[in-house]
């Protein structure tokens, strides 16, 4: 019943929001198609109306990626439980040659990143640059096949602007946590 009515509220807030224009600083303003770990495909606009947690990984990587999914997730635990459940948390992977729909289902299996909430998303190589340039994640493919990459976590308001950033992972950052809970609350 409580997910149902979710559902009914976000469709209310998604028909509401339709007409409204974008922000011009906001990164849904970028047409761009992701596939989940179920295989659903959409645009990222479709985020629209939920603050969230982004970040971009490989689900190949053994040292810094899980360090990444282990802040978000030390993050997302630090949140008070009633904006818990309001709290979405996005992985878009920059590895899409290997990051297939199933590899991306198993990996969220195996890291216990469950959905609604967890999302782990891919695109095609070109809007996977565009959107990495835009949300100031760096990275570059090395020859034995891994990817040299900077590790950012960035929180975005209901409508897809950039509110905060942090680079600490391996363990929660104080500012960045206040201002997820203070974007939580602001209605």
């Amino acid at each position: 019943m409580k997910r149902l009515l979710v559902l009914l509220c976000l469709l209310l807030f998604t028909a509401a929001h339709a007409e409204t224009p974008l922000p011009r600083d906001s990164i849904y303003q970028l047409d761009v198609k992701l596939t989940d770990q179920s295989g659903k495909t959409w645009p990222l606009a479709s985020r629209r109306g939920h603050v969230q947690l982004v970040s971009m990984f490989y689900s190949s990587c053994t040292m810094v990626c899980p360090m990444i999914v282990d802040t978000l997730k030390l993050t997302q635990k630090a949140v008070d439980e009633p904006d818990r459940d309001r709290l979405d948390l996005l992985l878009i992977s920059f590895d899409p040659a290997r990051d297939s729909v199933s590899v991306l289902r198993q990996y969220a299996e195996r890291r216990k990143l469950d959905a609604p909430q967890w999302t782990l998303a891919r695109s095609e190589p070109a809007p996977t640059r565009q959107l990495a340039a835009l949300l100031g994640v760096q990275y570059r493919p090395l020859p034995d096949g891994d990817f040299n990459h900077s590790s950012e976590l960035l929180l975005l308001d209901e409508e897809g602007r950039i509110v905060a950033r942090s680079a600490i992972i391996g363990r929660l950052d104080p500012e960045f946590l206040q201002a997820v809970k203070k974007t939580l609350r602001t209605p």
